[in-house]
Parts: C-alpha cells; sequence; structure tokens
C-alpha cells in the first residue's frame, strides 16, 4: 500500500500544477472577482477619523467589532470588499453549499441570540442569515464601507494614527487597525492553456452565476437543462455541488485531479429535545469539549460525536499506550490509518456502481495527506445517468474553444466551473490582506516578513504599532478544525487590550524586539519537522503543493504541532489580566516614560 501511495503521489507531481491566473494583475481575469450578489451603490468619498478601523466584515470582523462594542469602544467601522458582512458567507452561495463544522459550534453568539440551528451541518444560506442577524442585534453595519477595498495603510508616527486610503477615494485616520481578513479569502483559478479562446461560460463558485444557471443555492438550477457542464474540482466545495448539478444539467463533467476521503456527514434536522439539555454557556462549552477531543485530551463524554472527533483526531493526536516502544506507537498510527482510509475505499465501492468510476474515486495516500471532507449525496451523484467523471490526475491539458482536453480527449462543454479553492492558509497575512501595510520607517509589512512571520502572540507584530492581526494558521498562534472557536477568543483578546490600552491612557504601543524574538525562537524550538511523512503525500494545500521542503518553520503555532490552544489561550488572557503589558513599548499619556 505505500508503494501505491507513492505511485499515486507521483502521477501528480506535474510541472505548472500550482500555475493560477492573477485575478487582480490581468485585465482579463478581474472579472472573477466582482461581486454577481450585491449591486455597487455610487457614495461619496470619506474624510473621517475613527477609533478602530476592522479590515474584514466575515465572522472574524463581526466577532471583534461586538467585543469592541462591549467593551465602550463605539466608534468601530467595519471595511470590506464585499457588499455586505458575512466574509465566506457572502460570497460562498454554490448550490448545496453547508458547513461541514457542527453548526452548534461553529456558527457564532448562538446564546447571544437566542438561536438554535436549523440542522447539525448549517447550509451557507442559513449561516449567512445568522451573521446577518449578528450585525442587526449589535448594530454592526453602523459606519461600515462595503465594496470598498483598502489600497494602502501607513502608520504616521507624528499623528499616531494610521491613514488608510482605499479604491473608493476613502481617506480614513485610525488609532488602531485591526486585520480580520480571513483564512481562505484569495481565491485560486488555475492557468490553463486556452482558457482566454473558450466562448462559453466560467466563473468560480465563490462567485456563483446564477443569472446563468437560474435557482438559488436551495433551489433548482433551471438554466442549465439544455446545457453540458463541465466542473473542476472534487475538494470540499466541489463535492456539494455535483449532486446539484446532476439533477439539473444535461451533461455533467465532474474533473477530478485527486480524490477526496469523503466520510459520512449523517446531516439530520437538530432534535426538538436539544434546548432541554443545554444551559447557560452550553456553545462555549461544546467548542471546549470539540477543541479537547481533537487535541488528544481525555473528555467525560465527546458532545460533538462526528467524523472530526472519531477518526481526525485519532490520527491528528494519537495516544501512545503505556510501555509502547516509538517504533511501535509509529506503526499504530500508520495502521489506523489505513483502516480509516480503507473503510473510505469501501464506501465509495458501496455507493457508487460503474467500477471503473469507482475506482477512481477512492483515496489512496494518508489520511493526514489531503483536508478531509464529508457528504453524503456525493458519492451516489455519480450513478446519475448525465454525471461522468474525468478522473486526470496531471489535469486538464487545455481549454479549446468549445470544452476542455484530457489524455488527448475533447470534452464540449457550455460551462466551466471552478470549484479551484483558495489560496492555503498559510498565506501571509500581508498577501491575505490584499494592500501594502506601510509601518515604522517605510518598512512593509511584506518586507518585514520576507524571512517568515515574526510576532507576539501570534495577534502583533513589530514595528507596526496599534496594529492587531486575528489569530490565524501560519502566524505563531494556534490552528483549529472550528475557526470560529479561534476567531472568539481572538476577539475576546484584541478588544479587551484595546481597551485595556485605553483605559491606562495609552496613546500608542510597539512591541518590543526582544519580546518578539522570545516569541518566535519558542515556536521554533517546538517545530517538529514534518517534511519527510508530507513529502510522501499527494500533492495538496496540506504539503505546499508536493514541495514541503519549502514551508516555513517560522510559520509554526504556539506549542508546536497544530498548536495548544487551551495554553494558548490562558497564557493571553493572564497576560491581559495582569494589566503590565509586558512585551509592550507604551507611549501616550500616563504610560509615557
Amino acid at each position: 500500500m505505500r508503494a501505491k501511495y507513492l505511485a499515486e503521489r507521483d502521477k501528480r507531481l506535474v510541472p505548472g500544477r500550482t500555475a493560477t491566473l492573477d485575478l487582480e494583475g490581468d485585465p482579463g481575469a478581474v472579472r472573477y472577482l466582482e461581486d454577481p450578489f450585491t449591486p455597487v451603490t455610487e457614495r461619496e468619498p470619506v474624510h473621517t477619523g475613527v477609533d478602530v478601523l476592522v479590515v474584514g466584515a466575515g465572522i472574524a470582523g463581526l466577532l471583534v467589532a461586538h467585543q469592541l462594542r462591549a467593551h465602550g469602544i463605539e466608534d468601530v467601522r467595519l471595511i470590506d470588499r464585499a457588499g455586505d458582512v458575512g466574509g465566506t458567507w457572502y460570497w460562498n452561495r454554490y448550490p448545496g453549499v453547508m458547513c461541514d463544522v457542527e453548526s452548534y459550534i461553529y456558527m457564532p453568539l448562538l446564546e447571544e441570540l437566542d438561536y438554535v440551528p436549523r440542522d447539525r451541518y448549517a447550509s451557507g444560506a442559513e449561516i449567512h442569515a445568522h451573521l446577518d442577524a449578528v450585525a442587526d442585534r449589535f448594530d454592526l453595519r453602523r459606519g461600515g464601507l462595503f465594496h470598498t477595498g483598502v489600497e494602502r495603510a501607513v502608520w504616521d508616527e507624528g499623528a499616531a494614527r494610521w491613514l488608510v486610503t482605499t479604491d473608493r477615494g476613502d481617506e480614513l485616520r485610525a488609532r488602531y487597525y485591526v486585520l480580520a481578513v480571513g483564512i481562505l479569502n484569495r481565491l485560486k483559478v488555475p492557468a490553463l492553456p486556452g482558457l482566454d479562446e473558450f466562448t462559453g461560460r466560467t466563473f468560480h463558485t465563490a462567485r456563483w452565476d446564477y443569472d446563468y444557471t437560474g435557482g438559488g443555492p436551495d433551489e433548482p438550477l433551471t438554466g442549465l437543462r439544455d446545457r453540458s457542464v463541465a466542473l473542476v474540482g472534487t475538494g470540499a466545495t466541489g463535492i456539494q455541488i455535483v449532486e446539484p448539478l446532476g439533477a439539473a444539467a444535461r451533461q455533467v463533467y465532474v474533473v477530478q485531479r485527486t480524490p477526496s476521503a469523503i466520510g459520512v456527514r449523517d446531516n439530520r434536522p437538530t432534535d426538538e429535545r436539544f434546548t432541554d439539555r443545554i444551559g447557560p454557556g452550553w456553545q462555549s462549552e461544546r467548542m471546549d469539549n470539540f477543541q479537547a477531543v481533537m487535541a488528544g485530551l481525555r473528555v467525560d463524554e465527546d458532545l460533538v460525536d462526528d467524523a472530526w472527533t472519531h477518526d481526525y483526531a485519532s490520527v491528528v493526536n494519537p495516544r501512545r499506550e503505556p510501555g509502547q516502544s516509538g517504533e511501535d506507537f509509529v506503526r499504530s498510527i500508520e495502521e489506523f490509518d489505513y483502516r480509516v482510509m480503507e473503510s473510505h475505499r469501501r464506501r465509495v465501492a458501496e455507493l457508487v456502481d460503474d467500477p471503473a468510476t469507482a475506482e477512481s474515486l477512492k483515496p489512496f495516500y494518508r489520511y493526514r495527506c489531503k483536508r478531509p471532507c464529508f457528504h453524503d449525496e456525493f458519492l451516489s451523484a455519480f450513478n446519475r445517468p448525465n454525471v461522468e467523471l474525468i478522473h486526470a490526475p496531471a489535469g486538464i491539458e487545455r481549454v479549446t474553444e468549445h470544452g476542455f482536453v484530457v489524455d488527448g480527449g475533447e470534452y464540449q462543454v457550455d460551462c466551466i466551473i471552478f470549484a479551484s479553492g483558495f489560496e492555503p492558509e498559510l498565506t501571509p497575512i500581508h498577501r491575505r490582506a490584499g494592500h501594502q501595510i506601510v509601518g515604522r520607517g517605510g518598512r512593509t509589512l511584506a518586507e518585514k516578513w520576507a524571512d517568515g512571520a515574526a510576532t507576539l502572540f501570534g495577534v502583533t507584530t513589530g514595528g507596526f504599532p496599534n496594529l492587531f492581526i486575528m489569530p490565524a494558521p501560519g502566524q505563531q498562534a494556534v490552528v483549529t478544525v472550528n475557526y470560529t472557536h479561534l476567531a472568539v477568543f481572538g476577539a475576546e483578546f484584541v478588544a479587551g487590550t484595546i481597551a485595556a490600552l485605553r483605559d491606562a491612557g495609552v496613546e500608542w504601543f510597539d512591541v518590543d524586539p526582544a519580546a518578539e524574538q522570545a516569541w518566535v525562537q519558542q515556536v521554533l524550538d517546538r517545530h517538529v519537522d514534518g517534511s519527510r511523512f508530507l513529502a510522501d503525500c499527494t500533492p495538496s494545500r496540506i504539503n505546499n503543493e508536493g514541495d514541503p521542503a519549502a514551508m516555513d518553520p517560522r510559520s509554526g503555532n504556539y506549542g508546536g504541532g497544530f498548536g495548544d490552544f487551551f495554553g494558548y489561550r490562558e497564557l493571553l488572557r493572564s497576560w491581559l489580566a495582569d494589566g503590565r503589558f509586558d512585551g509592550f513599548e507604551l507611549h501616550g499619556g500616563t504610560t509615557d516614560p
């Protein structure tokens, strides 16, 4: 099986597999970024000052704005390229869109809004509606600038303010600047030869074109009745779309480079007795319980009890039996991994009628090599006579005027839909932010992080005063399967720190270089080189598309591995409660030396 895994990997190690279009720099590609959901409203440029400017109006941005208001900081503005709040759930409205993390722990502020999700795993529409409700309840749209992209943010030392300019002509002066830009926010479109020659329609799933397909996220795609469609990609997005496309289009070609490991989602309506079993603090308790299970900690009860906590937690954080040798421990991990992957391969064989199609859909790699997926309808969709899998380990060769070519054969289609995902979580923050950030002495964040991340706590960085970065992968914080859990704590810490600085009369702060270096060194000291394991993996965003040696140890986490979430939270809470701002250089007010 090891040899089989390596052979499957080698099929996909092809030149150009990572080539994507420059969606912002190429005039012919910028259309992939246009908002198909909300018309742009003309407005006059805004010239004003603000206490806190938050870039990003998704879950992280909404949470930090809510926390700031809870601390009595009212002068907060959200700014986002989208036409409204929602972030990921504003942009991703493709048919069948759902979250595969349990809704009761993923959807934030459920207790505060006295809301219980309709299903165990919420649809994108329900999540988006809930985030709308959060913005309404806490008045978070007030002063918000939507359909607005930041072009440049510059620290003005004399004024102790961030000077922020936008593509709408705005000039904003912010005391504090918070980057809440998300972790999967830069969509990818493969740079396929001949793509510009295609005469049909193309779009990315994060900008779904309902004007062309008809219907809606939970409605039949009536515009595809007489059309042939290619769906490129079978990751977490692509697997959700095949069934709705198959039910609507004349012909669907599903183009797959690497099959996903697709476990049972087992979605179902929320039990009527759910509210009888919960009390005050239930959501945070459930979030902590899930995180504990995922971290390999012992709990009295697995409250979520799904495929994440059964399979993924056991593979990522396996338990070592007393007296077990290192060699036996490693072998036991591989054997458990093999059983998990065999169960996925058996599921394919059981659900897909055509043996050849089933064989191509079977995942042959270690479970940790690629993001696991969970779905209940994807595999059986290939039993539809109008749904055909195009297995293309080396990818699409080229696009033609009327279709695409794989293995020398042309497939004619009316539309190509790219379910090709986003740049990986480890994309540096200065790139995810999408604009130039200039700190003290004219140094940009990109220049400072040219050799890797450098932070204190994964949320601040020296030379960039009064700048906070919401914690995320790749920036020396911690990683969670349930990103909302990290965003909840990140918002608590960032808003709490800003409020504490205000109460102490601090005008501005910077990070002490020695404290930053100590934090970076702590991350490096706990780094475990997993490149040998990852080098055997099929290419994916998990192993830097087959080049794990290029992965930067400075992009690691507090505590090593996925990070020590509970230790990280306790450390930062204690730091904030202490009130001495250790590691900060304070200026202004009563604290000015």
